[in-house]
């Protein structure tokens, strides 16, 4: 996955229960949990504004791109013009 959520750590940081966030966001947990584990393939814009009020952040605070060693490897090749 390229997205890394770092729910985890904010909560942690919060001193917060993920299901106290459930509670504050109007948002299932069962929902909630699929984010954070990161098997959620999307999120909308006022679900994440509703986190980072609830958790005092910016997106940023809770999601990384983690880009793949293998994605980084052909884009440079193939600029290059050597094949493989």
């Amino acid at each position: 996955m390229s997205i890394a959520v770092k729910l985890d750590d904010l909560l942690h940081e919060r001193r917060m229960t993920l299901t106290e966030l459930a509670d504050r966001i109007g948002i299932t947990l069962a929902n909630l949990s699929i984010l954070k584990t990161g098997k959620a393939r999307a999120i909308r814009f006022s679900t994440l504004e509703a986190i980072c009020e609830a958790l005092s952040c910016q997106p940023g605070d809770l999601l990384r791109f983690e880009p793949d060693p293998d994605q980084l490897q052909q884009p440079e090749l193939a600029a290059s013009g050597k094949e493989l």
